[in-house]
């Protein structure tokens, strides 16, 4: 066989799911998260003379080219952070204004269905986080870079206050109705919080980083967790488990009530559930290699 060329390094082998730098939705073979395989800097540069060929021209400066795959993924965060506030803080919205049209099954469908939506047609570019304390969590348990948080959190934060000011503009004076403010004492909606988005981050990573999961079905067992929280926590808190769900129309409308709330118990929720998680996973060595798993979507 050849030897590389001096200089050339090797090629790496793919990221294994589930270890640093893996995808968080195999099944849909997320190579964009991985981030171990870092390319090398490019620079562009403005040249000060024209030089003849092969001779090295003289730079003026030069310019770090931008980060196209970064800059990709979170203008896919972005989107389906977008979305996704939109829908779920829109059936609340559009319950308060059609005398509950929409109903608490109808509330928990719009966030359960967005969710599904935006993780099969977002999660291979970006991982579909749509939630800081699902990022924070992973990348706590090295599942992401600690170097793409702030950015990660700043599109969905923006993506957020867009919906809402969408939403605003389309639904006012109702906007009131998607904003999440407990109708129990403090202790107890903390508690609710922390208990739900515990439950959602311990399915997200299963599905998302174990190789023995049926990732094929990510996207719909994640929705279908967001639902069943809502329909248990909605009377109650609003079943928000995000704290960009409860930020964004808070901005929007003006009310801060109990925002701190939404903030920490979906963060301190989401460590605890991915934590748990990877206590409980089974090693390779503990069980047969995962079986061939047949998409739905072939």
């Amino acid at each position: 066989m050849p030897e590389p060329e001096a200089g050339t390094p090797p090629e790496s082998a793919p990221a294994t799911p589930g270890t640093p730098g893996g995808p968080l939705f195999t099944s849909l073979r997320v190579d964009s998260l991985s981030y171990d395989r870092k390319s090398m800097p490019r620079c562009k540069c403005l040249p000060v003379n024209a030089p003849t060929w092969g001779q090295p021209h003289t730079c003026f400066t030069d310019f770090p080219a931008p980060d196209i795959s970064l800059t990709r993924k979170l203008g896919a965060e972005f989107v389906g952070t977008f979305i996704l506030i939109f829908v779920a803080t829109a059936g609340p919205i559009v319950n308060q204004k059609y005398n509950g049209a929409e109903t608490l099954i109808g509330n928990a469908a719009c966030a359960g269905l967005a969710v599904m939506v935006v993780i099969l047609s977002t999660g291979h570019i970006s991982g579909a986080h749509l939630n800081p304390s699902l990022t924070i969590a992973f990348a706590a348990l090295r599942h992401f870079p600690w170097a793409q948080v702030p950015a990660y959190i700043a599109a969905q934060v923006s993506a957020s206050i867009c919906a809402s000011f969408a939403l605003k503009g389309a639904f006012h004076p109702f906007l009131s109705g998607g904003v999440t403010v407990p109708s129990v004492s403090t202790g107890q909606a903390f508690a609710i919080e922390l208990i739900i988005t515990f439950i959602l981050l311990f399915v997200v990573t299963a599905v998302a980083t174990d190789t023995r999961a049926v990732g094929e079905l990510a996207g719909i067992a994640v929705g279908a967790t967001v639902m069943l929280n809502i329909l248990v926590a909605g009377p109650s808190t609003g079943g928000s488990m995000n704290p960009v769900r409860t930020l964004g129309p808070a901005v929007a409308a003006g009310n801060y009530k109990a925002l701190w709330l939404y903030l920490v118990a979906p963060t301190l929720g989401a460590l605890l559930g991915a934590g748990t998680y990877t206590l409980v996973k089974l090693r390779d060595e503990e069980t047969d290699p995962p079986r061939q798993v047949r998409s739905f979507r072939r």
